[in-house]
C-alpha cells in the first residue's frame, strides 16, 4: 500500500501567498495552472465582495518530484474587492461538472480597477470585476499523490 506524501517528507511548507499587482498574479497563475475543481466549489459572497474557489492544484513548486509521484494539494484561491462575476462556457446548475483552470490574467480598466480573467479548459472563462487586485492562494490540506500519477502536459 502506498502512502500519500507529507510536507515534512520534502522539507517544504504549504503555500500561503498574496497578490496585489499583476506581477504577483502571474506567480499565482503559474502555481494554479491545471488545477481542477467541481463547479460546486465556487462561491461568490456579493455582500463581502469575495469570490473563492477550492482547488485541487498540481504542486508545480515541488522540489521532491524526483523522489515521488506528482502531487496535488487542496488550496483556497480567494479574490477580494469583487464587484461582479460573469462566466462563459461554464455549465450552470451542474455542480458535478469538473473544471480545469489554465490561466489567471488581469486587464486593468481604471487603475487600480480591472477584470481578472480565469481561463478554463474547453473555452470556458470567469470574469471578475474588481476594485483592485487582492488575491490569496493558501494550501489547506497535505499533498496527495495525483490520481493520474502524471503531471499535465500541453503540447505545443
Amino acid at each position: 500500500m502506498s502512502m500519500d506524501a507529507k510536507f515534512e517528507d520534502g522539507g517544504e511548507s504549504p503555500l500561503n501567498l498574496g497578490a496585489l499587482d499583476a506581477d504577483d498574479l502571474k506567480i499565482i497563475s503559474s502555481l494554479t495552472q491545471d488545477a481542477v475543481f467541481p463547479a460546486s466549489e465556487m462561491k461568490w459572497d456579493k455582500r463581502a465582495g469575495r469570490f473563492a474557489l477550492l482547488l485541487n492544484r498540481m504542486r508545480w513548486e515541488d522540489n521532491g518530484s524526483e523522489r515521488h509521484a506528482p502531487e496535488r494539494v487542496q488550496s483556497v484561491l480567494m479574490f477580494n474587492t469583487v464587484q461582479s462575476v460573469a462566466s462563459q462556457g461554464v455549465p450552470k446548475g451542474d455542480a458535478d461538472t469538473v473544471l480545469s483552470l489554465l490561466h489567471i490574467g488581469f486587464e486593468q480598466t481604471d487603475a487600480p480597477s480591472g477584470h481578472i480573467i480565469l481561463t478554463l479548459a474547453g473555452d470556458g472563462a470567469i470574469r471578475l470585476t474588481v476594485e483592485a487586485l487582492d488575491v490569496t492562494l493558501k494550501d489547506v490540506t497535505r499533498p496527495y499523490t495525483a490520481p493520474s500519477k502524471k503531471r499535465p502536459s500541453h503540447p505545443d
